[in-house]
């Protein structure tokens, strides 16, 4: 059968492809094309650099490429599209918020499958999913890796593959991506420090699945992964794969045990275990706050609050590598909202009624 959208593959590999038998991409009776979708600017001009390269190594391994820039994330869901149409594979070179984008497009398309390679500063996306972070080195899921279903974080219009976040996250975030370029992924570093020297507590209102939690404090986030800001683990139970979403807070303390018992610890994902940290799990979530915050998803700006985020399950598939981490934790979904986050039994005033 020659190569359709993203793989050649027979209507029974049309499947749920959660398990360890998901259909390997095969190059069939046809070299199977590929559309490569750079954003040069990605990760300091990191993905443009690495461009040619990643050309090369992806016709090595005997794949047709075609490369396009992008000029935006509009322009990036324009050019997978067209890939799809060109029956080519989409693989993104750049961030998770281009392969966010991508991945957009692509779940309305029946048999795409997208590709994901490290271009941008954090790459969460694809260390969770076992990429890893060398751009070269990843041609070789692209060339072999087997397709998982992955779900998308909904907020309006707009989907997500990572985690969408608030408060404190809103702030950071924006002094983020106004930093340097030459600060690497220190940026998100950077943003929280800057950010914790003027913070000021808010007041946060949650509904997740009809029930309501309030709380003051600093942050919240609706994971539908577990990394974001270059490793930082702000949920570090969520899957990928699940049809839920992880939802993450910290209640107020004060800034230096937020600065020597949070910050540092969110990178191996143990603050989830510190008394100030909750973490719910549900399907949808609508958020409020006392005074304005954009909420970020895949360090971009995507809204103002009140905002609704859901989860769209098994919205997409995604080149991952044969013995990826995703998934396989036998969690169903099946979730309702409950905290599964530590201490949170002794600690119930902090949620409404």
């Amino acid at each position: 059968m020659p190569y359709h959208y993203a793989c050649a593959v027979s209507a029974s590999d049309l499947r749920p492809t959660t398990g360890p038998a998901a259909p390997q991409v095969s190059r069939g009776a046809a070299r199977i094309s590929v559309c490569l979708i750079v954003n040069p600017a990605a990760g300091g001009g990191r993905a443009g650099r690495a461009a040619p390269g990643v050309v090369a190594a992806l016709r090595a391994r005997g794949l047709e490429v075609r490369r396009e820039d992008t000029r935006d994330l509009d322009h990036a869901r324009e050019l997978a599209l067209e890939a799809a149409r060109r029956e080519e594979l989409a693989v993104t070179l750049g961030g998770d918020g281009l392969a966010g984008a991508a991945a957009d497009a692509l779940r309305a398309v029946p048999g795409s499958i997208l590709g994901v390679l490290p271009g941008g500063r954090g790459n969460d996306l694809a260390r969770v999913l076992g990429i890893g972070q060398n751009p070269i080195a990843a041609c070789a899921v692209i060339a072999g890796g087997v397709a998982r279903e992955l779900d998308l974080g909904l907020v309006g219009e707009h989907t997500f593959v990572g985690i969408a976040s608030c408060g404190f996250d809103s702030d950071a975030n924006r002094i983020a991506n106004e930093a340097p370029s030459w600060l690497g992924n220190l940026v998100y570093a950077y943003g929280a420090l800057r950010t914790l020297l003027a913070w000021r507590p808010a007041r946060f209102e949650l509904v997740l699945d009809g029930q309501r939690h309030t709380f003051t404090g600093y942050s919240v986030g609706a994971a539908n992964s577990k990394a974001y800001g270059g490793g930082m683990y702000a949920a570090p139970d969520a899957l990928l794969d699940d049809g839920l979403l992880d939802v993450p807070y910290v209640e107020q303390i004060s800034k230096l045990r937020f600065l020597t018992r949070i910050l540092p610890k969110v990178f191996k994902g143990t603050h989830v275990h510190e008394p100030a940290v909750h973490v719910l799990r549900g399907r949808e979530l609508q958020i409020t706050a006392d005074r304005p915050f954009t909420l970020y998803a895949d360090g971009d700006p995507i809204g103002e609050l009140p905002l609704r985020v859901s989860v769209l399950p098994a919205a997409v598939r995604v080149l991952v590598p044969a013995d990826s981490p995703l998934g396989s934790t036998g969690r169903a979904r099946d979730g309702g909202p409950r905290d599964v986050g530590a201490d949170t039994a002794a600690r119930p005033s902090s949620n409404g009624p």
